[in-house]
């Protein structure tokens, strides 16, 4: 059977890029089925995801071989993936649970391809949930004094799982500024508000307090900053000056599923690029 792959490729623009990748892959017999670009007029730089199916018997080293020489001559930066390959996912969870639940009901139903290495979490709370789905749950408590050697226990269960990203699913921790630069750019956060709007704690109580008529949940890549990373995926929900801060907690949680599986969604396809600050993200 063909094989499907995605590269990703980035380098300063100019003309012919295209032209020198999709020449290559013609060559080889490669059938392109989808292909998005996009030139950043301000930093100048260019941006490409191509997925392609190549014919049997041409493994990853064979495709790479292919694309080295455009590659070097345009300066790229690239990543190519073999899609057969499933990725795995790390999920991190405090008390509130339903971007959890979320996330593993769109896994069951096949619209997010993943498998779920590990679900971590410093409640018990959702043990069960994770006994019932057959995933390993590890019950990290986190305190000051413990804190250091629970993320370092982290790095350890992503290395010896595989797994290809860390998604905070409404884990109510702050992580330091060491793990989120060793794993910056593979750990997605879901924060309930419309950032860059009510960043940190109690945000819907934050957005009530000045009465506000939309409220919203934002996924984004974890950074050393805050609430502050690059935002992969936002959306909105309109709220009313008759609704309780509790209200708003309960209209919210719709929105936070839906935006950080999207996200996810969009991360394992390879469709997100970081580009500086900001994102490119290819749908």
């Amino acid at each position: 059977m063909d094989t499907t792959f995605i590269l990703n490729l980035t380098c300063p623009d100019r003309p012919g890029i295209v032209a020198a990748i999709t020449t290559e892959l013609a060559a080889i017999k490669a059938n392109i089925a989808e292909s998005n670009q996009f030139w950043d007029r301000q930093s100048g730089m260019f941006f490409m995801r191509i997925a392609f199916t190549a014919p049997p018997g041409l493994d990853r080293e064979g495709v790479e071989r292919a694309l080295r020489s455009p590659i070097e001559r345009f300066a790229m930066k690239s990543s190519l993936v073999n899609w057969t390959h499933r990725p795995r996912i790390v999920i991190m969870v405090s008390k509130f649970d339903h971007a959890l639940l979320h996330l593993l009901y769109q896994i069951r139903v096949g619209w997010l391809n993943a498998e779920v290495a590990a679900i971590v979490s410093n409640h018990a709370d959702s043990a069960r949930t994770a006994e019932w789905e057959g995933i390993p749950f590890h019950h990290w408590p986190v305190t000051a004094e413990t804190k250091a050697e629970q993320e370092e226990r982290l790095i350890e269960l992503v290395r010896e799982s595989g797994a290809d990203l860390v998604v905070l699913a409404r884990y109510m921790q702050v992580l330091s500024e060491t793990l989120s630069d060793r794993l910056f750019g593979s750990i997605i956060n879901i924060h309930h508000s419309f950032l860059p709007s009510f960043k940190g704690a109690r945000p819907y109580h934050q957005a009530h307090e000045r009465g506000v008529k939309l409220i919203g949940a934002t996924a984004h890549y974890v950074t050393a900053n805050l609430d502050e990373g690059p935002i992969i995926e936002q959306e909105t929900e309109r709220v009313t000056h008759a609704m309780s801060p509790e209200d708003l907690v309960a209209a919210g949680r719709d929105v936070e599923s839906r935006v950080l599986a999207r996200a996810v969604k969009n991360h394992l396809e390879r469709r997100v690029m970081l580009n500086g600050h900001r994102t490119i993200v290819f749908v």
